[in-house]
């Protein structure tokens, strides 16, 4: 924690530890109420990610075959993460081994991609719309809504779409909120800490359990995760119908507390320039329709080939290093603490008594 300084009025430096909607259009390859196909078992992705490394091995080209049909990889001997030596092959090894934790996570949401075709030190580029040519065991479906050009998107859940996106050279998952059904609805709530030039990853953290006190007092829970690269993410599971603009003034009220609370370290100003040095913008607007985070468990495109990981609160404290978390161990890490995300999201929070709260 800092060392005291001065308060201003009502205001803590540091916080303690806790022991009628417009319709939306869709039109699909496949039926938008399809939940598509099942999780692949343990066992088959066991095999798929042997099957990746003899692909590699021999020149890193051929064709799988997956449960929506059949997808082709290519150069899975190229070097994405030249600091480690991982390869496009062992990040799609990577995905392959977290399928069962990421699918669900993605599952219904349409997709945006940032390309690296050429590895983390190579040029990237944004793309919103699905190719052209999208094979057809990947679900490309076309989303509309008010005020947006209806386009088509990759949409994700099932394993080949997964797989695709790293052929095509993106590192990370960056799914929508909602999902393609009811792109008007969000299933969760983000505050996502983004520090400062000279804010260090350890004021993050501090700035991570003032949220978590503040959703204390609130009566809500969430689930924080490295960003995987400098942020926590912090994300609060939603009951089913809430509306876009309703996550975001979740979102809102809990970093407006926490900026009351704690000004030295905290803010919601979103001029760079306006903001102290060294706070942590907490930022609440990353919850408009369209906006994307990494989804949990997607790798980023950092030289340590990170991964944006579930954590226990109790985690959340001095001496945590998100490039403690890389597509090297977050396979074994899942094996041992299980999926704190998907535990998490299957209990959302009740938002009846939130309004009789907020002067709590």
């Amino acid at each position: 924690m800092p060392a005291k300084t001065r308060k201003a009025a009502g205001a803590r430096t540091t916080p303690r530890a806790r022991k009628k909607p417009a319709r939306t259009k869709t039109s699909s390859n496949r039926s938008a109420k399809d939940p598509g196909p099942q999780l692949p078992s343990t066992r088959d992705l066991a095999s798929l990610v042997r099957e990746l490394e003899a692909i590699e091995a021999e020149g890193g080209e051929r064709v799988l075959e997956l449960p929506t049909g059949t997808l082709g990889v290519s150069s899975l001997n190229k070097v994405f993460f030249p600091r480690g030596g991982q390869t496009k092959g062992a990040l799609m090894r990577y995905y392959a081994s977290v399928a069962r934790e990421i699918l669900p996570a993605m599952a219904d949401r349409p997709l945006v991609m940032k390309r690296y075709p050429n590895g983390v030190k190579g040029k990237a580029f944004y793309q919103q719309k699905a190719p052209e040519d999208a094979p057809a065991s990947v679900r490309v479906q076309r989303v509309s809504d008010v005020g947006m050009t209806p386009q088509n998107k990759l949409i994700g859940g099932d394993l080949a779409t997964l797989l695709y996106l790293v052929q095509l050279g993106a590192i990370s998952v960056d799914p929508w909120h909602s999902r393609v059904q009811s792109v008007t609805k969000a299933d969760y709530a983000i505050i996502d800490l983004d520090p400062g030039a000279k804010a260090p990853f350890a004021r993050v953290v501090e700035v991570a359990l003032a949220v978590q006190e503040q959703l204390d007092a609130l009566g809500l829970r969430a689930v924080p995760k490295t960003s995987g690269a400098s942020g926590i993410h912090i994300v609060l599971p939603l009951p089913p119908g809430v509306p876009n603009d309703g996550a975001r003034m979740i979102a809102e009220l809990v970093a407006t507390r926490v900026a009351d609370a704690y000004p030295r370290i905290a803010t919601i100003e979103r001029s760079v320039g306006q903001r102290r040095p060294g706070t942590v913008y907490v930022d609440f607007l990353q919850n408009i329709r369209g906006k994307t985070v990494a989804a949990v468990y997607s790798a980023r495109a950092t030289p340590e080939a990170t991964v944006s990981t579930p954590l226990r609160w109790a985690e959340v404290a001095k001496g945590l290093d998100p490039r403690d978390f890389t597509i090297d161990n977050v396979p074994a890490r899942i094996r041992e603490v299980g999926d704190l995300w998907g535990e998490c999201m299957r209990k959302p929070n009740s938002l009846d008594s939130l309004g009789g709260r907020q002067n709590v």
